[in-house]
């Protein structure tokens, strides 16, 4: 049963150059912001790609095992998980610029010291760093595109803007494999230009990026609460007392039960998505062992091609076809995951290039439309008004709690063990939100 919601104040539409202003802006913040959490993975992949050349560099793989470098993705993940449970109460309080921005120079700051030393207890203590400024990204961002974005909109806009960690995932491999392995044949590169293209970005970001239609001096007739309503006046959902009490406002958060649930169902979700995002070159060089380095860091771009894609169709397919319910798409999307992944092992013993491929592009579309709608659409929808970024963190980190066993399981388990143990998560995932199926965002009018 959809919650309820109070009525909405009626707002007369802007029209004319008011109106303009603000759809300029919120093309401008939606470039922005896509660029910025694109970035970030620029950095975040490094270590991916350079997992091969470690491996097979014998002044670095005597200390950095395969069993080591499991147990480094599981110490980034844990603390990508506290960040998330920490950044959007933040951006909630302070705004997503400074969140951001602060991330970024942190990731920068830790692919550049991954990238000078192989030492364990250095490569360990620069992944903390790296997590904590990774997860300083989603939900400040989230919140960001909220704050300029209606609800009505958010299931197509939040869909497309959803492709930036998918492309992220999609374009960096490729290119930091190639500036490491084909330019430099050195592994320390991948952590370099990551770094380099990451400073790129946040440049841009600090350059055009404003927190909120207020902050960019436009009033837009069907702003989201909290922001400015005609006229300029602050719309009630989001009073100066109110935001600053973070503590109140995450207890609030907690006592949704539809958040709750976005969280667990994230939590088993995530392990697959992060396993072949890390591991991806690995993965595919153990099924596909005559493929040298450049070509198992290329087949994983079919993941990731896939999963740019699928943001775009099931926002619109939320909307549109579900008139704004969050839940059909990612319980179907689950259940197609859930079949993927306990085909993947029987497929790809074929040793066929193909077809793993094929299997990489099915996971990936899987994956990624759930992901997308979990961790943003749905997050945002079922979260405050206020606590939209609190919400979007809970939930984020729930899902990277998740992601610790896709970073860590890789090192230590088989392929059959690893994809059946994906293939149960993604099945029980389904099951908790199918319960869920007709349920709308309590502002799904709006």
């Amino acid at each position: 049963m959809a919650d309820l919601a109070p009525p909405q104040p009626h707002r007369t539409p802007l029209t004319g150059p008011a109106h303009a202003d603000a759809v300029r802006w919120r093309r401008r913040i939606f470039a922005v912001t896509w660029l910025a959490y694109a970035g970030f993975y620029f950095v975040r992949q490094a270590f991916s790609v350079a997992k091969l050349g470690i491996l097979d560099d014998p002044a670095a793989n005597t200390a950095l095992t395969e069993h080591a470098l499991g147990v480094i993705d599981a110490v980034y993940l844990a603390a990508y998980a506290a960040g998330q449970f920490l950044w959007g109460m933040w951006a909630d309080r302070f705004g997503p610029r400074v969140v951001v921005i602060g991330g970024m120079i942190g990731a920068i700051a830790a692919a550049c010291v991954m990238g000078l030393s192989s030492a364990l207890l250095v490569f360990g203590g620069a992944m903390v760093v790296q997590g904590l400024a990774q997860s300083a990204g989603w939900a400040p961002l989230c919140k960001n595109m909220g704050s300029f974005f209606p609800m009505r909109q958010r299931g197509r806009v939040l869909g497309l803007w959803s492709t930036n960690y998918a492309f992220g995932g999609l374009a960096a491999p490729p290119f930091l494999g190639w500036i490491a392995y084909a330019l430099f044949d050195s592994w320390r590169a991948a952590f370099f230009s990551g770094a380099a293209t990451l400073g790129a970005v946040l440049l841009l970001f600090a350059a055009f990026q404003k927190n909120s239609p207020r902050d960019a001096g436009i009033a837009e007739d069907d702003a989201p609460a909290g922001e400015p309503a005609p006229g300029g006046r602050p719309a009630p959902a989001l009073e100066t007392g109110e935001r600053s009490r973070g503590i109140a406002l995450y207890r609030e958060t907690l006592r949704d039960r539809m958040v709750l649930t976005l969280g667990a169902t994230y939590f088993l979700l995530k392990p697959a998505r992060y396993a072949i995002l890390l591991w991806g070159p690995v993965l595919v060089s153990r099924r596909l062992p005559d493929l040298d380095k450049v070509g198992a860091v290329l087949v994983p771009i079919a993941f990731g091609a896939a999963g740019v894609l699928a943001p775009i169709c099931v926002g619109w397919l939320s909307d549109r076809l579900f008139a704004s319910r969050r839940v059909p798409p990612c319980v179907l999307a689950l259940a197609l995951l859930t079949a993927a992944l306990a085909l993947f092992m029987p497929l790809t013993a074929t040793g066929s290039v193909a077809v793993m491929i094929g299997v990489l592009a099915v996971i990936g579309l899987s994956v990624y439309a759930a992901d997308s709608m979990i961790s943003c659409v749905a997050a945002v929808d079922f979260g405050t008004d206020k606590g939209a970024g609190t919400a979007a963190g809970l939930v984020n980190g729930c899902g990277s709690v998740g992601a610790i066993l896709g970073g860590l399981l890789p090192g230590f388990l088989s392929g059959g063990v690893l994809f059946t143990g994906f293939a149960v998560a993604a099945l029980l995932a389904g099951l908790l939100m199918l319960p869920h199926w007709n349920r709308t965002p309590r502002a799904a009018g709006v």
